[in-house]
């Protein structure tokens, strides 16, 4: 019998190869794996997006900061967040945009931020309604909030 070139290539024995028994093994064994890592790395996600959201928020209140300084008041409800992207009319010294992106208006769970200024137009807040979107809520689903001006 004439071997193939390189020498590569032999005849399987009967004995040679996996078994069921040890295929079933090792995927039970990945099987065990994804089921005790994934709520770890779930959870760290959820995580991660609170923390991106308390960012942002504090990013938009910046910038709330940064329309106030120049225009001399805070946005009026009905003006918005969007003032910050647009002048609004009757914003004489407006020099922005003040956000870079329409991105930043919404949380990191698809929901718009909320902003709210005082009735005497003194002090506003930024807000998350968090994962649940829904007001009040603990852990992921608790409301964040910029800190308020003063």
């Amino acid at each position: 019998m004439r071997r193939p070139a390189g020498g590569a290539s032999k005849r399987l024995k009967k004995d040679e190869g996996y078994t069921l028994t040890e295929m079933m093994v090792v995927l039970a064994i990945i099987a065990l794996l994804v089921a005790v890592l994934t709520p770890g790395i779930i959870g760290q996600l959820g995580r991660a997006r609170a923390k991106t959201a308390q960012m942002q928020l504090d990013s938009v209140a910046s910038s709330v900061e940064m329309f106030h300084s120049d225009v001399g008041r805070y946005p009026s409800s009905g003006e918005g967040l969007q003032s910050l992207l647009a002048q609004p009319a009757g914003a004489d010294g407006w020099t922005g945009p003040y956000l870079k992106s329409t991105q930043l208006l919404n949380d990191p769970w698809g929901r718009p931020v909320q902003y709210t200024v005082s009735p005497d137009g003194q002090s506003f807040t930024v807000t998350s309604l968090g994962r649940d979107g829904a007001p009040g809520g603990t852990g992921l689903d608790k409301d964040l909030t910029a800190p308020a001006s003063q």
